[in-house]
């Protein structure tokens, strides 16, 4: 989900709204605060979207992780296991 798209998406929308509402109801306050309503529904909406997207990359990456058996991590957050560093790319020299 990409932020600018988002919120050009939430803008038309809201724009609808607004106009469909000012003509089912007439009176410009009440379209100004349900489309204010509007707004704080769809943006906590998309918090919750980004919020179980990003737990459930972090949950794919402890799974892939486990798999791997290198390192685990605990309920805590703690780390377990062996880990090794990868040293391939470093030269040791005498200089």
């Amino acid at each position: 989900m990409y932020g600018p798209r988002v919120i050009a998406s939430m803008s038309i929308v809201l724009v609808v709204f607004a106009v469909a509402t000012y003509f089912l109801q007439g009176s410009a306050v009440a379209t100004f605060w349900q489309t204010i309503l509007c707004a704080i529904l769809l943006q906590t909406g998309y918090f919750l979207c980004v919020l179980f997207l990003v737990s459930r990359e972090r949950a794919a990456r402890a799974r892939k992780a486990a798999e791997s058996g290198s390192v685990s991590r605990s309920s805590d957050g703690a780390i377990s296991g062996e880990i090794r560093p990868s040293t391939s790319h470093l030269k040791v020299s005498d200089h």
